[in-house]
């Protein structure tokens, strides 16, 4: 065998050269990475990594704060010898659970130079965007879940005139809510209500396909979990 060592090469940007991203993902979420992958694929140079943070399949206000001291190991280990640009934490209700401020903290505690984003943040930034004051609220989530989101909601200046839920106390299931049901119960809880605009709470709720016909259909801006802390 004849070794060849000491080759030449050059370093260019790498995938990141435009952006590098981080999201940490619920190790019982189903679609996020599915999601993510449809929205980012047309855009070239941007680089997107992920990490898994264990939690309970079922979904309280308990198991949501149980999450916090594992949050910032998750971000050390989306890229351990780098910096990154982004880190969005894939959990609605957990971050109103937690704290959004709370969250970043625990981000930043790993990745100091990181913006970061959250599903709630992002979307009631969008609805800010969208100029948007009453919203419908459509979750997979139980009551006492329900009454946290509803409350950092309204508690951010918004109405929320209507709120819907499928009551599935399961993240795994809400995986599984087939996609047309999401659109259905859309329709009818923004057909019932004086609103400027639909947000569709879980990252684990399949809604990317079906935003652009609701939007289509209702007139009104519609965004999702996972579409607003994309965007």
């Amino acid at each position: 065998m004849k070794l060849i060592e000491n080759l030449p090469f050059e370093l260019d940007d790498g995938l990141a050269a435009r952006a590098s991203i981080g999201l940490i993902v619920l190790a019982t979420d189903y679609t996020i990475e599915h999601e993510w992958r449809q929205l980012f694929a047309p855009i070239s140079d941007v680089a997107l990594y992920h990490s898994r943070i264990p939690n309970d399949d079922e979904v309280t206000p308990d198991t949501l704060r149980a999450m916090a001291p594992k949050i910032t190991d998750c971000a050390h280990i989306l890229t351990p010898a780098t910096a990154i640009d982004v880190i969005a934490y894939g959990c609605t209700s957990a971050t109103i659970t937690i704290g959004e401020q709370a969250v970043f903290e625990r981000l930043k505690a790993a990745k100091p130079s990181a913006a970061c984003t959250t599903p709630i943040t992002a979307a009631l930034t969008a609805m800010k965007a969208f100029a948007a004051k009453r919203i419908a609220v459509l979750t997979p989530y139980t009551k006492e879940v329900n009454e946290l989101v509803a409350a950092h909601i309204e508690r951010q200046g918004f109405v929320v005139p209507i709120f819907g839920s499928f009551n599935e106390g399961l993240d795994s299931n809400v995986a599984r809510i087939r996609p047309s049901d999401v659109h259905n119960v859309v329709v009818n809880l923004v057909e019932q209500s004086n609103v400027d605009a639909a947000f569709i709470s879980c990252t684990s709720v399949r809604a990317i396909d079906v935003i652009k016909p609701l939007e289509d259909r209702l007139g009104i801006p519609v965004t999702s979990s996972n579409h607003a802390m994309a965007w």
